[in-house]
Formats: C-alpha cells, structure tokens, sequence
C-alpha cells in the first residue's frame, strides 16, 4: 500500500508551527500535515483559555512536557524545571501572554553575523507588523501593525500598585514610554498582551484553527514523530506513533521541524542529523555531521523580589479558594473580571549600567506575591517585581541520551557560569530593590518578603539566585541561523545544512536570544520564514527610525 503523502509535514502545532500551517495551506495546491505529540486545545477547556488560570497548566502532565535540566553546576546542583507547551499552540497555550517583540537592536545583532544580513529590525519589522492587529496603536503608527491575527489588547493596569511601580520607576531615574514594543524599548508601560475579549488568543487560536476547515489541511494530536526519514540525503517523509498503535509513516516533499528549542534539536539526533562522533557513541547512523545541533542554548533566568502590601488592594483575595468559583463563574459568563486578566499588566526594560547599548533587563511587576506556577502565595497581600539580566553569555546544550525517541533529552542551561552573568544579576537584584525603595511605593510597602533584609552583599545575592532562580521559559538558539561552522540552518532558505528537503522554524533558529519574552520575535520568524519556504517575494525592509543609546562603551555580544 502506497503510504500518503503531503507536500509539507509540519512536526509540531506549537507557535511557529501553526503560523506556518495556516500560511503554507493558504494555496490550495499545497496538502499539508500538522502533527502534534500532545492533546487538542479544546474549546472548552478553562485551564488554557482563561487567561488567570495560567499558572494551572505548568506542572500538568495533561498540558506541560514537564522538563527538568541537568544538575546545574552553578546552581548549587539544582535541577531547574521547564515547563513546555504540550497541547495545540504549543507554549502560546499555557504561556504568560505577555507580546514583546525584543529590542531592534537584537536584529541589528543577528544581521551582524556573517550570511545574516536579512534578519535585520528593518527586514524583520515588516513581518512584525504583518502578523499583529495592536488595538491600542494609532492606526497610522509605521512601526506596529493593525490588521494581523495576531490580535494584541495592552493591560489596563488599572490596580493602584501598577501606578505606584510606575512612578517609583521615574522616581528611581528610569523613563517612562508609550510603547516597549513600538519606538522606544528602553523604560516603562503596559504591556502588550496575546488576550482578546477575556480570552487566551494562543498561535492555534490566532492561526490554526482559522484554518483548519481547509480541505488541504489535516491536523493530527497526540502523534508523536520519532525520527525524519531519508533517502540519502534527503529527507522523504517522517516515521511517528499515534497513542499506542503501531508506528507509522508518511511521505513528505517537504518535513519542517516545529518542536521549539528542545525537540527540534532532539529530533535532528534521533534522525542521525548532528555532532556525528556523538550520535555514532549512541548507536545512531549518521546522516550528516551538523556538530551545532543542540548546541548554543539559550535562555532567560529569573527571580522574585516581593514585598507585602500594607494596604489591602493586591489581588491575592483571588487565590482563595473560597473566591475561585466567583472568579470563574463571571468569566464564563461575562468574559470579565480577575479571571479576564494575565495581572502581568505592566512592567518595563532598563539598563543596569551605562556601558550596555540597550537594555539588559527586563521588569514584570505583579500586584500579588506568588510564584510563576501559582505555588507558595505570601499569607496576605504582596505585590513582586520579576527581574533578570537579557543577554547572558551563559551557553548550554541539548543531548539526546540514547534512541528512544520518548527519553527525555539532556538539558544542560550553565546559568551564572560567565562573569558577566553574575555581575548583571547583582545588578539586576539592586536595580530593582533601588525602585520598590521609591516614595511612590512607600505608603503600600509592608517589607520585602523575599530575598530579604539578611541578603545584602553581592554573594548574597548571588547565593540567593542560585537557590530562588528559576527559569522565565525563553529556550532557543539551539539549532542556530548562520554561515559558521556551528551554524545549523541556513538564513536564506531554513534549510538544513547538508541535507534536502528539511527545514527549522522556531526558537531554535535564533542566533542569539532576544531581550525579552520569545514569543513574538519566533512569530515574526514563522512569518517571515513562511514567505522563503513558499518562494515568495520577501516584504520590503520597512527602515524607520527607533530609539537608541548613543553614549556606549562595552559591546555586550558574545
């Protein structure tokens, strides 16, 4: 029996993933398979589509992969825990919401690298703006968009506390600005946010489901491919299982790999494309040596610097038990109140010294004490300051262990490794106690819970880190773009190097993390990327003019 066949296998309805579905399957000529190892995001299922259940997907087998790195050896040992989106959308369904596209110099620093002239802010702003509809923007603005399906509503921050932060971040020397995502990064504001009407609007809700009543596409859950067919050197089609039937294939003219910066990598070496004395020490045949697959990870790091509230106006009430059916009966009802809302309203992006050419950190402020997966709230009210350096030059790995396509693979981040790394934190801890210490803040300002009046010099600090860090969910650059030698895909056609007819598109492609929360920046790559699978005609590079720090004197990249 002949075994069916597609002009392009998508292995993954994550982000990228399902942007590429719906761009790829928009020509009628083209068939195209989305295969997705976790479940569908079902339309009635609270967890993902109220935006102030977020915290109950992390740490659920049900929707989260539910990772852990290695003993970091600069964390005192600690496994850090890394939660991944295990559902249509991918992490867009269990994620903060928060949009921010990263500073357009970030571009400039990928275009710097040799063959990555066209990843420049001006050939990538084009793509941004393609795929937003920013209802707070002017409908004029050139540098965000109006009429994408990415639809982008800005927090209220109407909570006092936003107000006081605010203010406390001019008082503390730091500007405000009208838009992170628009001319000027650098200072504070609310933030852009991927939730539209009271719901979660994650890449499948934006892209896929839009476009899943094409005759020309089919979308399978629960199918997890477990390696890339060749013939020679050409990938021909993909082997996977479905729940626990036999394993099955299709044929492929085209395999584009979606499985973000853990599984794309994980994938390549399981299929015998990689750092090819590795792969033959594991019994894996070797297709073609690409010794940076599952290299250069990248990530960003961050702690909790709380304090409680001395007047009763957090949102703290609303992690009750007692108050949850309230919470959630108006939002099945109305789409309002606090179950309508991220609470990541506002924050903002500084720099912690003058010698940085933009901001290295980056500011989530939360009117509540609590963590990110919802565990471990204060005992009263409390509000808290997410804060860590953006560009580390840590760098870590990601190892298949053996051939098992359903062992986890080696994750190994190397967070706080490098100088530079533990001084930025330092200077990120202090940064942001110099703006919760501010007068605007005072008349609220109950104490700092955590890290505490008894953490006071650097080493303190950075023992504090080493025990409270945790990961802020920004895996990438695994599978790197680029012309050098540890480069994997090619940035002018996604391909992969030394091989046909396979291709990355995801965070794994980034060169070098952005400075601020991912999403975005993979979602302008999946477009962008959709035009050079397809053939198109690339947009035009959109150059305008965007703020910058002139007066610099250290070069950050690494």
């Amino acid at each position: 029996m002949a075994l069916p066949s597609y002009d392009f296998v998508i292995v993954g309805g994550g982000s990228a993933g399902s942007a590429l579905a719906n761009r790829l399957s928009a020509d009628p000529g083209n068939r195209v398979l989305v295969l997705e190892a976790g479940r569908s995001d079902y339309p009635w299922d609270v967890f993902i589509h109220m935006p102030a259940a977020l915290t109950y997907p992390i740490g659920n087998r049900f929707y989260d992969w539910m990772y852990e790195s290695e003993p970091e050896p600069h964390m005192g040992g600690r496994r850090i825990y890394h939660a991944r989106g295990k559902v249509l959308g991918g992490s867009s369904s269990i994620n903060g919401m928060i949009f921010q596209r990263g500073n357009p110099l970030d571009y400039e620093r990928w275009a710097a690298d040799p063959g990555m002239e066209s990843w420049d802010y001006a050939h990538c702003l084009p793509y941004f703006k393609r795929m937003e509809n920013c209802l707070a923007a002017a409908a004029d603005d050139p540098l965000r968009g109006r009429s994408g399906p990415l639809v982008l509503e800005r927090g209220p921050a109407s909570n006092p506390l936003f107000g006081a932060f605010l203010q406390a971040a001019q008082q503390a020397g730091f500007p405000l600005t009208d838009d992170v995502n628009g001319y000027r990064q650098e200072g504070f504001a609310a933030f852009d946010r991927t939730i539209h009407r009271g719901r979660r609007l994650s890449a499948a809700g934006a892209y896929l489901r839009p476009a899943m009543g094409r005759r020309n596409l089919t979308v399978r859950t629960r199918t997890m491919v477990t390696r890339v067919l060749f013939h020679g050197r050409r990938a021909v089609g993909v082997e996977y299982g479905h729940g626990r039937g036999a394993t099955r294939r299709v044929r492929a003219g085209e395999v584009i790999l979606c499985g973000g910066a853990v599984n794309s990598p994980q994938l390549l070496q399981l299929s015998g494309v990689g750092n090819a004395d590795e792969l033959r020490a594991l019994g894996v045949p070797v297709v073609q040596d690409v010794p940076g697959v599952g290299e250069n990870l990248q990530d960003h790091l961050e702690v909790y610097v709380q304090h409680a509230c001395r007047r009763p106006v957090s949102v703290q009430p609303y992690l009750k038990w007692r108050h949850r059916p309230w919470v959630g009966l108006r939002w099945l009802l109305s789409r309002g109140g606090p179950g309508a809302t991220n609470h990541f309203e506002a924050g903002g992006f500084a720099r912690s010294n003058e010698d940085v050419a933009y901001p290295n950190l980056m500011f989530h402020f939360l009117p509540v004490a609590v963590r990110y997966d919802g565990s471990a709230p204060v005992g009263g009210h409390g509000y808290q300051v997410h804060i860590g350096p953006m560009y580390s030059d840590a760098r870590g790995s990601v190892k298949i262990r053996s051939r098992d396509p359903r062992s986890k693979p080696a994750l190994r981040f190397n967070y706080l490794s490098t100088d530079q790394d533990r001084r930025e934190w330092v200077e990120a801890v202090r940064t942001a106690r110099g703006i919760l210490g501010q007068p605007a803040l005072a008349p609220y300002d109950g104490g700092e819970i955590a890290p505490g009046p008894g953490v006071r010099t650097d080493e303190e600090i950075l023992d504090w880190v080493r025990r409270e860090g945790e990961t802020a969910l920004h895996p990438s650059c695994t599978c790197k773009m680029g012309t050098d030698t540890m480069a994997v895909v090619d940035p002018t056609s996604m391909r992969v190097r030394g091989v046909d007819g396979l291709r990355v598109v995801d965070a794994s492609v980034m060169p070098y993390i952005t400075n601020g929360n991912i999403y975005a920046p993979v979602m302008m790559t999946a477009e962008k990327a959709a035009d050079l699978v397809l053939g198109n005609e690339p947009l035009p590079p959109v150059r305008e003019e965007f703020h910058r720090h002139r007066h610099t004197t250290r070069d950050h990249r690494a």
